[in-house]
């Protein structure tokens, strides 16, 4: 189980009220997608991924952006047990969709690449170490299904 201070507690809480799910949800898997095309094969149902505007444009990567982020949200509320929180989504991932759990390291870079550019100065070292802190347990949450 991972420990957090009130002071980290309060800066992911203060982060995630700056969030917008649905746009910045959509720019994560967008640029997960475009910078690690490979990652497209998960997504196949999605028509066409061949290039940045066909990304960019799908709705269906739109819709599962808002997904991916709802789930980040939900686990934030439940930081102190991220790990059974994420059990379920974990098993799915590793038994159903076999994902490779590499790419939820690969998200969770993309997504910080997203904050910082959406949050700018506000995006202190100090935050993103709370940040990579939080990434780390959610990556950890999702990968232990495969383990």
């Amino acid at each position: 189980m991972v420990h957090w201070t009130a002071e980290e507690k309060a800066t992911i809480a203060s982060v995630w009220g700056k969030v917008d799910i649905e746009q910045d949800g959509h720019d994560a898997l967008s640029r997960l997608l475009v910078v690690y095309p490979w990652t497209q094969r998960y997504f196949s149902s999605f028509g066409n991924l061949s290039n940045v505007s066909a990304v960019s444009g799908n709705v269906k990567v739109k819709a599962h952006g808002n997904k991916v982020l709802s789930a980040v949200g939900s686990a934030i509320q439940h930081l102190d047990d991220v790990k059974s929180h994420l059990k379920g989504l974990s098993k799915s991932h590793a038994e159903d969709l076999h994902v490779d759990p590499e790419n939820f390291k690969r998200l969770a870079d993309v997504l910080v690449i997203v904050l910082a550019a959406k949050l700018g100065s506000a995006f202190t070292p100090q935050v993103q170490a709370v940040w990579e802190k939080l990434n780390a347990t959610l990556v950890a949450a999702l990968s232990h299904g495969y383990f």
